[in-house]
């Protein structure tokens, strides 16, 4: 398994914990369950969607983690930004790719956070 620690969104990267504002802002929560296939290229596009998203306006941060079931959830602060980049060109192939050959299955959730609370660093 491949760990990406972007340094745009993480103090400490031991934590793996984005640094988010003060409420209200938008998850967005995608649940996976791999293919077999392609862990290169799914390792590349995953790191590629990462640093993409991390420029686009209004993203606030991302946290991701895999096992059995992919979990990825990525901040935003609008749905407004969360409609940019579901729409951004390099995300579109990513989410085609991502049908055709690296996902057996997966669901996407958006929800609004309204609260947060934090421990530790």
């Amino acid at each position: 398994m491949r760990i990406f620690y972007p340094k745009y969104y993480i103090e400490n990267p031991l934590t793996m914990i984005a640094q988010t504002p003060a409420p209200p802002y938008y998850a967005v929560i995608f649940t996976s369950i791999r293919t077999i296939f392609d862990d290169e290229g799914y390792n590349k596009m995953g790191q590629l969607m990462i640093e993409t998203a991390a420029i686009q306006p209004g993203f606030l941060g991302v946290e991701s983690a895999r096992n059995e079931v992919g979990i990825t959830v990525s901040y935003w602060d609008s749905l407004a930004a969360i409609r940019q980049w579901r729409l951004h060109a390099d995300h579109l192939v990513a989410q085609r790719l991502g049908r055709e050959k690296w996902y057996r299955c997966y669901k996407l959730r958006i929800c609004l956070v309204e609260h947060d609370a934090e421990m530790g660093e």
